[in-house]
C-alpha cells in the first residue's frame, strides 16, 4: 500500500478518528479505487491498535465505501483483505441529480431572502486551489454549499442535502485531480454568491442549476476516462 496517512493522537473517540481519516483518503484519491487494503497496514501507519480499524472498516462498509477483496484461489481460499470500492457512475449520477435539485431550491430561497455569503468562506476556496490541497478545497466547497443551505432558511434542505455528502466529496476527490476545473469551480460560486446577495432569485437559480449541470458532466467525464485503469486495478 503507497498511500501516506498521517499518525493520529489516542483520544476516546479513536474510531470516529480513523474512520474520518481514512474517508478522507479515500476521497482524496490517496486510497485509489481497487487500492487493497488491510486492517495491520492501516493500524501501521495511523499508529493505532487494530479495534478502531476495525471499528472504521465496518463502517466504511457499510456506506459502500469499501468491500471484500477477491477470495484467494484454491481449496478454503480466504478473502484477502478489503478493496476501496470503485466509483459507480450512475449511482452518482442520481446523487448529482438529487443534490442539484436541492441546490437551486437553496439558492432561490436565499436569493429571496437577500442572504450574503461571507466571502471568506470563498477565499478559504481559492487558497486551498492556489495551494493545490484537494481536501481543503472539497472541504471549503461543502462549506459553501452548507452557507447556502442555511440562508435558504430551510433546515431541511441542508439536512437532505448532506444525506450523501461523503459519496459527493468522493466524486469532487476524483474531479480535482484535474487542475482546469479548480479555478472555475470558484468562479461559480462566486456568481451564485452575487445573484443571492442581489436579490435576483432567477439568476442564482439559473447558475446554480448551470454550475450542477457541469459539475456531474465533468464527473461523468472523467469516470470514463478512468475507468478502464480502474477495472484493471481490482
Amino acid at each position: 500500500m503507497t498511500a501516506q496517512l498521517l499518525q493520529i493522537e489516542t483520544t476516546p473517540d479513536l474510531t470516529d478518528q480513523v474512520y474520518r481519516a481514512l474517508l478522507d483518503a479515500i476521497s482524496d484519491g490517496s486510497l485509489p479505487p481497487g487500492q487493497r487494503i488491510t486492517q495491520e497496514e492501516l493500524a501501521e501507519q495511523l499508529a493505532v491498535s487494530r479495534q478502531p480499524v476495525v471499528q472504521a472498516l465496518r463502517l466504511l462498509k457499510k456506506e459502500g465505501f469499501v468491500h471484500d477483496a477477491p477470495m484467494a484461489s484454491g481449496p478454503g481460499g480466504r478473502s484477502r483483505g478489503l478493496l476501496v470500492a470503485p466509483l459507480d457512475a450512475d449511482w452518482i449520477a442520481q446523487v448529482y441529480e438529487v443534490r442539484g435539485a436541492l441546490d437551486v431550491l437553496a439558492a432561490r430561497r436565499a436569493a429571496e431572502r437577500r442572504t450574503r455569503i461571507d466571502p471568506a468562506v470563498l477565499e478559504r476556496g481559492r487558497e486551498a486551489v492556489r495551494r493545490a490541497n484537494i481536501q481543503a478545497m472539497i472541504d471549503a466547497d461543502l462549506a459553501f454549499h452548507r452557507a447556502l443551505y442555511q440562508a435558504a432558511g430551510n433546515p431541511l434542505i441542508e439536512q437532505s442535502a448532506l444525506l450523501h455528502w461523503h459519496h459527493i466529496r468522493r466524486a469532487m476527490g476524483v474531479t480535482l485531480q484535474t487542475s482546469s476545473l479548480r479555478e472555475p469551480v470558484w468562479d461559480e460560486h462566486e456568481a451564485i454568491a452575487h445573484a443571492v446577495a442581489a436579490g435576483d432569485a432567477v439568476l442564482a437559480e439559473t447558475l446554480m442549476r448551470q454550475h450542477c449541470g457541469l459539475a456531474s458532466r465533468n464527473l461523468g467525464h472523467h469516470m470514463s476516462r478512468t475507468a478502464p485503469a480502474m477495472a484493471t486495478a481490482t
